[in-house]
């Protein structure tokens, strides 16, 4: 038998799913493939997958994940394109295409997906979620073990629904994890995972991934504005920051 492949964040095996087809039904494959019956994926797909890589390798440039430490997915209908596991993003190309439905099952590419898919499916489920940006950020991941909830430093946790909550920890990959996210985002598009970083959900991949990095600098704020000896920074109530929350409604340009 073959040895089972590694997957390169934590070295344990990766386990491949059974993604043979039911009775009838045609394979999907990966951008640049054919199926039996010529036909590849459409160009809404791979646009899309396109718009998550660049996007997963932005969050390795912005220094929110190391390596490939963090994930992405966005949704379109009942398909989900995802980051596959213990893959460097720079290396994914439009033939590694991974997209799994709303069950988890493996529906597009090879690739193994992120062992963080229970997560992404979990909010997809929950919520009307397009798109769902996991980071491990340094200054996220250390609020994350020091509060249970990100205090409030700052006006923009409206952005993100009211109060950012710490949802408590539990292994990576787990249903687990993924109900301890869900309570924590109950009424927000983003949470902290304790000891282990971020999730942050949106209408786009843009919203999603602006979302967490406006959390990341909220935490290094509340972190930098704590460490000064002998003063505490000042906290906004949660009826300031819902009033920001109102007027954000009609932030930006109208077309």
């Amino acid at each position: 038998m073959a040895e089972p492949r590694r997957n390169a964040h934590d070295g344990r095996p990766d386990e491949r799913r059974d993604v043979r087809p039911a009775p009838g039904e045609r394979v999907r494959r990966g951008a640049g493939e054919e199926g039996d019956a010529g036909a590849g994926v459409g160009e809404d797909v791979a646009r899309l997958w396109a718009e998550v890589v660049a996007t997963a390798c932005r969050t390795v440039a912005d220094g929110l994940v190391v390596g490939t430490s963090g994930n992405v997915s966005a949704r379109l209908g009942d398909l989900v394109l995802v980051t596959p596991s213990g893959v460097p993003y720079d290396r994914l190309t439009p033939a590694d295409l991974t997209g799994v439905d709303l069950t988890g099952r493996q529906v597009l590419g090879t690739l193994v997906p992120t062992s963080e898919l229970p997560m992404h499916l979990a909010v997809y489920r929950a919520t009307d979620a397009r798109a769902v940006v996991h980071t491990h950020a340094v200054h996220a991941t250390a609020v994350s073990t020091l509060v249970p909830e990100l205090p409030l430093v700052h006006y923009m946790a409206a952005a993100l629904g009211g109060p950012v909550r710490v949802a408590p920890y539990a292994p990576y990959g787990t249903d687990e994890l993924a109900g301890n996210m869900l309570r924590a985002l109950a009424g927000r598009s983003g949470c902290l995972l304790r000891n282990h970083g971020t999730i942050t959900y949106g209408a786009t991949l843009d919203q999603a991934y602006d979302r967490t990095a406006q959390l990341e600098w909220m935490c290094r704020l509340w972190l930098t504005a704590a460490s000064v000896p002998g003063l505490a920074p000042t906290l906004l109530t949660e009826a300031q920051v819902a009033e920001v929350g109102e007027r954000l409604k009609g932030y930006g340009q109208r077309r």
